[in-house]
């Protein structure tokens, strides 16, 4: 291995072996004078800052590279271990560093007093390190261990104040849930795999495109794989998790929601288009998942009033947009988009915490008037909202218009469909996006009249993630980052030997004309219709508008209680079953077979334990039973086999033998 080909491993290496590092420090995350042992804190910085500065040089390089080893063969299949390097996978790497890096920080005021902060910052970095490993494999077996590392951390993250009464169930939710959609996973990665060949990314797909896989391999391998991108990514039916996922601390919220896990599904079906576009059927039951998401997640934001909640609901609708771009074919559009999210969803759950922070709660209803008292925090999160909402000339205008523009320049129902549930997504995202703007930031105050900006380990990264929300959209306009996003996945040049599947053609990621205001004006009405509802009573909040709705919307359609009544409870009665039938049935059997051994063996020792004189009368007793049953053989032998007066000698002689005995 050259040491070009190292340094193209360490983006993800170096997270990897610092988080593994961090996991056997026991110290506090803050620096005694003059110690010169690292923090956790020192860890989780450097594992993250490194890569962060090695991806920049080789975005600056501007160049691709795809590398891989031999790791095992299995007969005519070999694992590889390969790693692949392009602009897009340095894109989403950069938002995955600059998040983790921000996290880093955040939670060293955020948490200032943990004594558990040497494992949680580990598990941060550990975190980054399977993403960035998601992000560089170039094979679907390392992709798959960067996936599985991202489950496990997330469990104990979220999991992470076990003191809290939710916390250790809803880990326990995210971990099981996406669990389910992992199974299909793994099932579609080995249909690939084996008919293929090979896992490497690059040969699968090639494989695909000569033709070599059959359509019904594919399409169900397709479908397999999107129902784990459905669980990772929290779409329809599998995002419950995401939601309840808010009893995390809130940088780990930042992490999980903004470039990190959620972001992988997304990213999967991105470098993996060709496969899910070759299948029949796969992008339209992707296009009707993400029609179906981006409603549901908007409408129950519309309702919540814890405000993680509501970016929560909020993430779950903004993926389902990148979905949706995916179904379309409009690949470069969800790139962009999920590149503008990570930085603005970042941005306002970092924004939550310092409004947390200050309020001392989650709930909107006890926040109120808090714009002059944290005016940092309030301009921050006036520029995520805005570009959540869509507004120019920030990023989320220009992702989600290119979106919304590729899916109206497609033909059929399901790019319809997808354009349908986005535009009126938007006007319910401005609704409540604005809810939560009034009544967090205006009105009357109703607690934590001394309210103020957080510390500035908790400022600065409001700062800095503004920055990237307010300008990406305005850097998309220049040609050179506009045509790295639209690069199509997976075909670099060399990368395929010039074969890929038939794909459709990439739309126009930025323009300019009529069809802008479209959007704008969806966004507008949102905005407008809870502005006016909220003037007409600023104590009041605009959720009531939603009359008998509302609980329903809060409470997610009731979704997770279908679950429970469908999935959860009969598999807990068939585990009660089962258990029951064990305790009763084998260990009933064990149980009895033991006891009944141990009476046999307490009956023969009251037996041993006589006095001489019946043991006597025993052995005599039993040798009168010997002589008896002797004399009865006897008797029916000679009954059968010969007249009286034969001997037992010839009783004994086997009667083919008798008469050359009697010759």
């Amino acid at each position: 291995m050259t040491l070009a080909e190292l340094a193209l491993a360490l983006p993800f290496a170096i997270p990897l072996v610092f988080g593994l590092c961090g996991l056997l420090l026991r110290r506090p995350h803050r620096r005694s004078r003059n110690s010169l042992i690292p923090t956790p804190f020192d860890l989780g910085a450097i594992g993250t800052g490194a890569p962060l500065v090695l991806i920049l040089v080789l975005l600056y390089l501007n160049e691709s590279y795809h590398n891989a080893y031999e790791l095992v063969r299995f007969g005519d299949l070999t694992v590889e271990v390969a790693v692949q390097v392009d602009q897009p996978a340095l894109l989403v790497g950069l938002a995955v560093t600059v998040v983790a890096l921000a996290v880093h920080f955040y939670s060293v005021a955020y948490l200032p007093a943990d004594d558990r902060y040497a494992p949680y910052a580990a598990q941060v970095t550990l975190f980054t390190g399977a993403m960035l490993l998601v992000v560089f494999s170039g094979d679907l077996v390392l992709l798959l261990v960067g996936w599985e590392i991202m489950g496990i951390c997330s469990y104990l993250l979220i999991a992470h104040d076990r003191r809290l009464p939710g916390a250790p169930g809803a880990a326990m939710k995210a971990f099981l849930v996406t669990r389910v959609g992992d199974v299909g996973f793994w099932l579609g990665i080995i249909l690939l795999g084996v008919a293929a060949g090979s896992f490497q990314i690059s040969e699968v797909v090639a494989a695909v495109g000569r033709g070599e896989v059959s359509a019904a391999m594919v399409t169900a391998a397709g479908l397999l794989l999107l129902l784990g991108v459905a669980g990772k990514s929290a779409q329809f039916p599998l995002h419950t998790w995401l939601p309840d996922a808010m009893a995390g601390p809130t940088p780990i919220s930042a992490l999980i929601h903004a470039a990190t896990m959620v972001a992988a599904g997304v990213y999967v079906v991105f470098r993996l288009f060709p496969i899910f576009a070759a299948g029949t059927g796969v992008l339209a039951v992707l296009g009707v998942v993400a029609a179906v998401t981006m409603l549901l997640g908007a409408l129950a934001a519309t309702a919540a009033d814890d405000i993680k909640r509501v970016l929560a609901w909020s993430t779950v609708s903004q993926l389902a947009y990148m979905t949706g771009a995916l179904a379309v074919g409009a690949t470069s559009a969800a790139l962009f988009h999920l590149l503008s999210h990570a930085a603005f969803k970042a941005l306002l759950f970092f924004a939550a915490g310092a409004v947390i922070h200050a309020v001392g709660s989650n709930l909107m209803s006890a926040m109120g008037g808090l714009r002059r008292g944290m005016p940092v925090t309030f301009a921050t999160t006036t520029v995520g909202l805005a570009a959540l909402v869509g507004l120019p000339p920030l990023a989320g205008f220009w992702s989600k218009d290119a979106i919304l523009y590729a899916a109206a320049g497609e033909a059929g129902w399901v790019a319809a469909l997808v354009f349908g549930a986005g535009l009126l997504t938007v006007v319910i995202t401005g609704w409540y996006a604005t809810r939560l703007w009034l009544r967090t930031f205006f009105g009357p105050r109703s607690r934590a009249a001394e309210a103020h900006d957080p510390p500035a380990l908790m400022t600065w990264p409001l700062c800095v993630l503004a920055v990237p929300t307010a300008l990406l959209g305005v850097a998309a306009l220049f040609d050179g980052v506009a045509a790295r996003l639209v690069a199509p996945p997976s075909t670099v040049e060399g990368y395929l030997g010039g074969v890929t599947p038939e794909l459709p053609p990439e739309p126009e990621l930025v323009h300019f004309g009529v069809f802008m205001l479209l959007p704008l004006a969806a966004a507008g009405l949102g905005v407008a219709l809870a502005w006016w509802r909220w003037r007409r009573d600023p104590a009041t909040d605009p959720a009531t508008v939603l009359g008998p709705l509302r609980p329903v919307f809060a409470a997610g359609f009731y979704l997770d209680a279908v679950q429970r009544a469908v999935v959860v409870r009969p598999v807990q009665a068939l585990a009660g079953l089962v258990s029951r039938g064990d305790a009763t049935v084998v260990d009933g059997a064990v149980t009895g077979a033991g006891r009944g051994t141990v009476g046999l063996g307490t009956l023969l020792a009251r037996a041993h334990q006589g006095t001489v004189t019946r043991a006597l009368t025993a052995v005599l007793a039993g040798a009168l039973l010997i002589g008896i049953a002797a004399l009865l053989y006897w008797a029916i032998m000679s009954s059968l086999t010969g007249p009286p007066g034969e001997s037992a000698h010839q009783l004994m002689i086997d009667p083919v033998d008798r008469g050359v005995v009697a010759g």
